[in-house]
């Protein structure tokens, strides 16, 4: 009887539990609907909106420009994708570096907070600028291509930002595991790869999510370079017909491809979060 007693009441609690949980759900849309349909309303009825519509909004104009934009999209991509690799290995290094015991790793010690200290001060596109005019006047190679130039300037100024942020998950690694592995006769290389920075990673993925997706936005300055990318190409077009239509399409489309990992980032947040209250491992 008594156990009966306890599940009608346990399920008189999932049942609240549940109507709440649609009754909050439900409200957060209404209002979402509302606050968007208020914004809706606000700037059509604005007094300059037909003017904004026809020089952001004209839906042939974004079509003439979708498969241009398109092309110097895969151009960012491209990018993108060499970017993170190198990201990856030079802040890796870096943050190796600025972690090393002992008086003899001094001078890398120094460099490596050298490094990220200059290039976590200068704006991106000051450095890309830099890279990108300053390397070829210096005359020690032949033509390097723009995007190349870019994406070494990209991987140079982002590798400070992600190196701190590993170093700050490898300081995170309580010291008992570094113990735990050189008593299993672990080398100090192998104890940095096999134990400590697989749980770096897993404890700064968030931010190191979120570096990502700026990263992303980011390798659109590579037009500032010349190279015709979304941006650039958005550009060309808003200059032969005189619209920013093709500035808005450029937008869509890297909020297109930065949105699932956003979302992505929030639930990996979201997730670390929820480990941690229960007492599990993050």
């Amino acid at each position: 009887m008594s156990t009966t007693e306890v599940s009608s009441i346990e399920l008189e609690r999932r049942a609240y539990r549940t109507a709440r949980g649609r009754r909050s759900a439900l409200i957060s849309v209404v209002s979402t609907l509302v606050f968007l349909a208020a914004v809706v309303l606000l700037l059509v009825n604005s007094p300059g909106w037909d003017r904004v519509r026809e020089s952001f909004f004209d839906p042939k104009t974004a079509i003439d420009a979708l498969p241009k934009v398109l092309v110097g999209l895969w151009l960012n991509i491209q990018v993108l994708f060499f970017a993170v690799i190198g990201v990856a290995i030079l802040s890796t290094l870096v943050a190796i570096a600025r972690t090393l015991r002992g008086p003899v790793f001094t001078p890398l010690r120094l460099l490596a907070a050298g490094y990220t200290d200059v290039f976590r001060g200068i704006p991106v596109l000051l450095v890309l600028y830099l890279i990108g005019f300053g390397v070829p006047g210096l005359g020690l190679t032949g033509r390097v291509p723009v995007q190349v130039l870019g994406t070494i300037a990209l991987v140079l100024c982002y590798s400070a930002y992600v190196a701190e942020v590993l170093r700050a998950g490898m300081d995170a690694v309580h010291p008992s595991q570094r113990l735990a592995a050189r008593s299993l006769g672990l080398s100090h290389g192998k104890t940095l790869r096999l134990v400590v920075l697989p749980q770096a990673v897993r404890k700064v993925t968030p931010a190191l999510m979120n570096d990502f997706v700026s990263l992303m936005k980011d390798v659109g300055l590579i037009s500032a370079l010349g190279a015709v990318d979304a941006i650039r190409a958005a550009q060309i077009e808003v200059a032969s017909v005189a619209n920013f239509t093709p500035y808005v399409v450029a937008g869509l489309l890297f909020v297109i491809l930065a949105w699932p990992f956003i979302r992505l980032t929030d639930w990996i947040s979201a997730r670390a979060q929820k480990r941690e209250q229960i007492g599990g491992v993050v």
